[in-house]
């Protein structure tokens, strides 16, 4: 028996890594002799360089960045051989680092995600992934772009002031000074959704209110990335209003496209080509998976949801084991054989979080012995009235 344990991070309590280390440890509880591959997972957002070091190793690199608020923090990024490097952004511009009442997305700055990009090129690195989510700012990647070497002006020919909110004075954009080494690299960016940049889907209207806006405040920070995203394509050439994902991370994504020529794709799909996801698969005859919170949003873009469905296209069996089921969890049924929660009868929300890998792990053993339980009476091994009545 060979399985494949592959979770995200269940957002609050554990690390993708620290899910798949209890899920593991739940799985040889319920079957000592199968062979275990753990593969953390990420979506692009946090956790993103840790799932890809976990799997395929390289050397973890420091650098000193600003944080959203300008202050000064150290941040990690990942290199790996064939000069490739990943980098997460919410390393330097994440709503985590951030205490709530100083969370603001008219001033926040993505100016240390560039201060990153920076950092790996200076290391040689020609190829980059940049993980977009997770991020506290909404200045469209204006502040990224300054750190390497983009000049945005006001009427009056002054450098714009920090944050999305400053870009409604945007007048023009000065590229000429933007770092060289852009051009011979290639930079991919991993997002978690497709948001477009403006308009009722974009990155202000359905995200900057998570980050401590207002509803009025998003409308003025959507009417200055609108600004920004004509200004962009005026000056600088590249269309941005209506790009896929340009709307991630605050408009990061729009950012990436514009100043640092990068194509936009799946978090998922990047982490999963990234780690051989689809090999290991090929040769796995179960897959468990899981993440905090099971619901309507998973099936968009999360990475629970595409290693089920990539597990399916393999042939291989799924469980997931999330932390809690919330509305529309019942989607996953259409590739996923079975679902069980951590937050149930057995496991009260208080205990989870108190003790959430533990709790992962009896719960993940719990749902093996269920499932091999099922497979003796596919198999003809066991009597249905007996598997019904364990």
């Amino acid at each position: 028996m060979r399985i494949v344990v592959a979770p995200q991070e269940f957002k609050g309590t554990l690390t993708a890594a620290q899910a798949a280390g209890a899920m593991a440890a739940g799985a040889r509880r319920a079957m000592p002799q199968a062979a275990i591959d753990v593969i953390p997972l990420s979506d692009g957002g946090p956790g993103l360089t840790e799932a890809i070091h976990a799997s395929r190793g390289g050397t973890v690199l420091t650098a000193t960045v600003q944080n959203p608020r300008g202050r000064p923090i150290e941040a990690h990024w990942l290199r790996l051989e064939g000069q490739t490097a990943v980098i997460e952004s919410a390393q330097a511009a994440g709503l985590t680092l951030l205490q709530e009442h100083e969370r603001d997305p008219r001033i926040t700055t993505s100016y240390g995600v560039g201060q990153l990009l920076a950092s790996a090129l200076d290391q040689g690195c020609a190829s980059i992934v940049v993980g977009l989510g997770g991020s506290a700012t909404n200045d469209g990647g204006a502040g990224m772009a300054a750190a390497l070497g983009a000049r945005l002006l006001d009427a009056g020919g002054n450098d714009l002031p920090a944050g999305g909110a400053a870009l409604a004075a945007l007048e023009r954009i000065d590229i000429s000074g933007l770092d060289p080494r852009l051009a011979g690299a290639r930079v991919l960016a991993a997002a978690d959704v497709t948001n477009p940049l403006c308009g009722p889907e974009g990155a202000s209207l359905v995200y900057s209110p998570q980050k401590g806006a207002s509803a009025e405040v998003a409308k003025e920070l959507d009417a200055a990335l609108f600004r920004y995203g004509d200004i962009v394509e005026r000056d600088a050439g590249i269309p941005v209003l209506t790009a896929p994902g340009a709307g991630a991370a605050g408009g990061l994504g729009a950012g990436l496209i514009a100043f640092a020529g990068a194509e936009v794709r799946p978090g998922f799909e990047v982490v999963a080509e990234a780690v051989g996801l689809r090999e290991l698969l090929a040769d796995a005859d179960l897959l468990l998976t899981g993440e905090g919170r099971l619901d309507e949003q998973t099936g968009y873009g999360k990475a629970v949801a595409g290693v089920a469905r990539l597990a399916a296209e393999c042939g291989v069996r799924t469980l997931i084991v999330p932390g809690m089921l919330a509305a529309g969890w019942e989607a996953v049924l259409e590739y996923a054989d079975g679902v069980e929660p951590v937050v149930g009868s057995l496991i009260t929300a208080e205990e989870a979080i108190a003790r959430p890998a533990e709790t992962l792990e009896m719960t993940v053993e719990r749902a093996m012995a269920g499932w091999l339980r099922l497979r003796e009476v596919e198999s003809g091994a066991a009597p249905a009235d007996r598997a019904e009545g364990s």
